[in-house]
């Protein structure tokens, strides 16, 4: 098991329940995916490959090319054509890219402060963007072909923003603070 996700069902679990004032241990918040998903945009099939191989690199697992949906001539864009890559985690795999993302890969960004908590959608989703795929601990900056950004979208079972902050705050989630974001 995760050692993450062992921290969550061992301490978090009770401890959000009693914060939050929830009865029902079922009624927790808790993560129930993570997708990361990097857009290419047009390019060459091999550089396209590239970026999807480092992707799957970060993830431990293989992604889907996404397609574009739509032709747009000034774009030089076609329907159909690759433009990206994504990859959906889940259960054990989720736990582990949440604690390598938490403790290796954001303290490496340069001027690191912390996240800013305005990127909640509302419904209890988180989403960050890094512009540079090298932060995680798989890639070697060697052998990185373009240096490439991903939105990383964590996904909770919270009814709302609060309770998802929570979540996210004590699973280890560096968030800045008020008086530094001004």
């Amino acid at each position: 098991m995760a050692d993450l996700k062992e921290k969550y069902v061992n301490e978090l679990m009770p401890a959000l329940r009693e914060k939050l004032g929830i009865g029902n241990r079922m009624r927790v918040p808790r993560c129930t995916k993570v997708v990361l998903n990097m857009g290419v945009g047009v390019v060459d099939k091999d550089q396209l490959k590239n970026s999807a191989e480092e992707l799957g690199m970060i993830a431990g697992q293989k992604p889907v090319i996404t397609k574009a949906r739509k032709s747009i001539s000034n774009f030089k864009l076609r329907e159909g054509m690759g433009i990206g890559a994504k990859v959906t985690l889940r259960g054990e795999r989720m736990y582990e890219f949440l604690d390598r993302l938490i403790n290796a890969a954001l303290p490496r960004i340069r001027d690191f402060r912390g996240i800013e908590t305005g990127a909640f959608d509302g419904r209890g989703n988180f989403t960050l963007g890094i512009k540079d795929q090298t932060i995680f601990p798989e890639m070697d900056p060697n052998n990185v072909g373009a240096v490439q950004g991903m939105d990383i979208t964590i996904v909770t079972s919270a009814t709302n923003d609060e309770e998802a902050l929570e979540l996210l705050r004590m699973l280890g989630m560096p968030f800045a603070d008020k008086g530094s974001q001004e």
